[in-house]
């Protein structure tokens, strides 16, 4: 393992791999890979890539470079940056009825941790499994803000990232968060509702693109038909 540790040293340099790594950790309490998995995948199938682009293209020395490269950075797009962003929407989408939830159940007169318990009991979600995490770590040893501030550094989402500070904050302080857990959960609403606006005003420009592509050149091919095959006859 010592051996494995130092050879891992000498390939990836520490900015590298704690970069990697403080990206890996946005991929939440499901992720199974950590930096150096992925910086080893990454590495030994960029180098397979170069060797068979080598072999396969007339010109592959020149060819081998571009598609390395490009994969090298692709890979790390789709493993990393693309689940990220998924899992960013899917958590903010859950997010709303979750902190919903845990404000209605601080309402009652309840202190935070024991609100979370009735929230992660109620809610089934992948945010939910978060809290749950971290719960199991206060169990361990770890205080209540220590656990909200490993979640922050698990959300690839800013608006919850915002809830979790004021949770750490009441946590720490005891400050009265009700008020202020509706105002952030009505602004998740409200960006969700701009999100799919704005998807929707996307759908002509995409439906102009297909059928640029697709309609206009065989509404052409159906009008000249006729006349190439007059000359073709």
């Amino acid at each position: 393992m010592a051996k494995k540790k130092e050879l891992t040293r000498k390939i990836y340099n520490k900015k590298t791999v704690d970069k990697v790594d403080n990206r890996i950790k946005l991929l939440g309490v499901y992720n199974k890979m950590n930096a150096i998995t992925f910086l080893n995948i990454r590495l030994f199938t960029s180098i397979i890539v170069f060797v068979i682009s080598v072999y396969i293209f007339d010109f592959g020395y020149v060819i081998a470079p571009l598609l390395t490269i490009s994969y090298y950075y692709f890979i790390y797009y789709i493993m990393i940056e693309n689940k990220i962003k998924k899992r960013s929407s899917k958590l903010e989408a859950e997010a709303m009825y979750f902190f919903e939830v845990l404000t209605l159940s601080l309402e009652t007169g309840r202190n935070l941790s024991e609100a979370l318990q009735i929230t992660i009991k109620s809610v089934n979600s992948e945010i939910s499994d978060e809290f749950k995490e971290a719960l199991r770590e206060v169990k361990f040893g770890k205080s209540l803000s220590e656990a909200l501030i490993d979640i922050n550094d698990k959300m690839p989402s800013v608006p919850i990232n915002n809830i979790i500070l004021t949770l750490t904050q009441t946590d720490l302080f005891g400050n009265s968060i009700i008020d202020n857990m509706y105002n952030q959960i009505e602004y998740l609403r409200e960006k969700k509702k701009m999100e799919v606006k704005a998807a929707i005003s996307k759908v002509p420009i995409k439906v102009s693109i297909i059928s640029v592509l697709f309609f206009v050149p065989l509404i052409l091919l159906i009008i000249l038909a006729p006349v190439l095959l007059t000359y073709i006859t």
